[in-house]
């Protein structure tokens, strides 16, 4: 599978303009013969927390992509913003089909806390992997990153986990670092895609990258906005049978003792 990876400079609040912008390298990502082009977390509008700015009650942008989709006959991977009567925001990551179909719809899991993202958008409660032109595709966003619990989970079945992000510069090497440990410790593909540009107080430097199973560099960006491809293949399971790591994890083993350590700090809180 062929995948773009669309490294944007977003302008902040402005979705009509970026949505032209991203229009534009949709059809250079068709014209390459993509079958999916990613964009980054809430592609849009940017990272900020004013959801009522920023947040659809009516799913625009889900809507403009799906016709997108089939206009140009590609995939398309976009981050947006869904308000909720009364209850806080939702933090989506969505991939539609050629077809307009929607193949996947994640909710970022871990709101960042340090950034309060916490007190604007309410946290997801399932992972998402699904088929695309018979490879198996998950989702993790920005800051989920940093938890590879989940990564574990969804590789048990998919051959890349895509990881759209506002990732702000100065923590860049945790960025790069990250992602290539993903990569190596799940023993799948690891497409990590930034956002280029300042606002927020932020200034974000891109390094969007696409790692083999074997954590090797497959193709990296720099701090430019650009688009760059990356090949997806299905020899995973030929990584995974000449180093046997995925083999010799002992699940059961580290859901006990998990469940034991819950246990004990529920017990120590009791007795506080």
């Amino acid at each position: 599978m062929k995948c773009a990876v669309c490294q944007m400079e977003i302008e902040p609040y402005q979705k009509q303009n970026n949505y032209k912008k991203a229009e534009k390298y949709i059809k250079v990502a068709r014209e390459h013969n993509a079958h999916l082009i990613l964009f980054p977390e809430m592609s849009f509008t940017g990272f900020l927390m004013d959801t009522e700015l920023t947040g659809e009650w009516n799913e625009e942008t889900l809507t403009y992509m799906r016709n997108t989709a089939k206009k140009h006959e590609i995939a398309i991977g976009f981050g947006w913003v869904k308000n909720r009567r009364n209850k806080k925001a939702q933090n989506h990551y969505t991939i539609v089909s050629k077809d307009g179909e929607i193949l996947g719809d994640y909710i970022k899991v871990h709101p960042f806390s340090f950034g309060r993202e916490d007190e604007y958008f309410q946290g997801g409660m399932e992972l998402v992997s699904f088929p695309l032109e018979d490879i198996h595709v998950g989702i993790q966003i920005c800051y989920d990153l940093r938890f590879p619990e989940a990564f574990q989970s969804l590789s048990r079945n998919c051959d890349v986990i895509v990881v759209p992000a506002n990732w702000p510069g100065k923590r860049g090497a945790d960025w790069k670092c990250l992602l290539q440990a993903r990569a190596i410790e799940n023993q799948c593909y690891i497409v990590g895609v930034n956002c280029v540009g300042e606002w927020g107080g932020q200034q974000y430097l891109g390094d969007s990258v696409c790692y083999l199973p074997d954590g090797a560099l497959s193709c990296r960006a720099g701090s430019e906005e650009t688009l760059f491809f990356a090949e997806i293949k299905q020899d995973v399971e030929q990584y995974r049978s000449r180093f046997t790591t995925k083999k010799d994890r002992k699940n059961s083993l580290y859901m006990q003792w998990y469940r034991e350590m819950e246990t004990r700090e529920e017990s120590l809180k009791r007795n506080c």
